[in-house]
C-alpha cells in the first residue's frame, strides 16, 4: 500500500469522535484541515501534544485551519481522560485502525525504533508531560504505533504528508503553523 504525499487526494473515511458518529472526512474539510495522527490518550506524550494543540488552537483558527487529532483510543477513554476539559477540536476515535490502515501509517517494528535516537529529547518531553500532570494511562491499540500528520485543503488535496520515523519525529506546532 502506498504512502500518501503532497498532491494526493486524501481518502474519504467514515469515523467517529468521542461525541459524534458516522462523520465523513469529505464533510468536515474547510480551510486547511490538519490530521494530527497520534497513538492513544493514555500515552503521556500524546496527551501533552493534545494539551499543547488546545492551548494554541486560536492560532490555527487565525490561519483558517482546523485540527482533528486521530487516536487509537475509544470514546470512553477519551471522555474519561479529558474529564471536564473541553477541547476546541475533535479527537477521532480509531479503535479499528481504519485511518492508520487507509493512510498506511505503520507501527515501528521494534521498541527501539519507536523510541528513536533522540533519547534526551524524548526524556525531556516525558518530563514535560509529567510536570503537566500527564502520566501513563491505559494501553490501547498498537503500542508501537508511529505518529503521522497530514494537511488537507477543502477539496481533499494533501498539501503536506509526514510519516514519523520515531516518536520525536513530528513537526512542532510552530512548524505546522508556518506551513499553514
Amino acid at each position: 500500500m502506498k504512502r500518501y504525499q503532497a498532491g494526493d487526494k486524501f481518502p474519504n473515511l467514515i469515523f467517529q469522535t468521542a461525541y459524534q458518529s458516522d462523520i465523513q472526512t469529505r464533510d468536515i474539510l474547510k480551510g486547511k484541515t490538519v490530521f494530527w495522527v497520534l497513538r492513544y490518550i493514555g500515552c503521556p506524550i500524546c496527551r501533552l501534544d493534545v494539551s499543547m494543540i488546545a492551548e494554541r488552537y486560536k492560532e490555527f483558527e487565525d490561519k483558517n485551519a482546523q485540527v482533528f487529532v486521530v487516536m487509537q483510543s475509544d470514546r470512553e477513554h477519551i471522555r474519561e481522560s479529558l474529564g471536564e476539559e473541553q477541547l476546541p477540536f475533535e479527537i477521532i476515535c480509531d479503535v479499528d485502525m481504519k485511518f492508520y490502515d487507509a493512510l498506511n501509517i505503520a507501527p515501528a517494528s521494534t521498541v527501539e525504533e519507536l523510541l528513536g535516537s533522540r533519547k534526551d529529547e524524548l526524556e525531556e518531553k516525558i518530563a514535560q508531560a509529567e510536570n503537566s500532570g500527564f502520566y501513563h494511562g491505559d494501553y490501547e491499540g498498537e503500542e508501537q504505533q508511529l505518529p503521522a500528520m497530514f494537511i488537507v485543503d477543502e477539496e481533499g488535496q494533501i498539501s503536506y504528508a509526514h510519516y514519523a520515523k520515531d516518536l520525536m519525529d513530528m513537526p512542532e506546532i510552530d512548524d505546522v503553523l508556518k506551513m499553514l
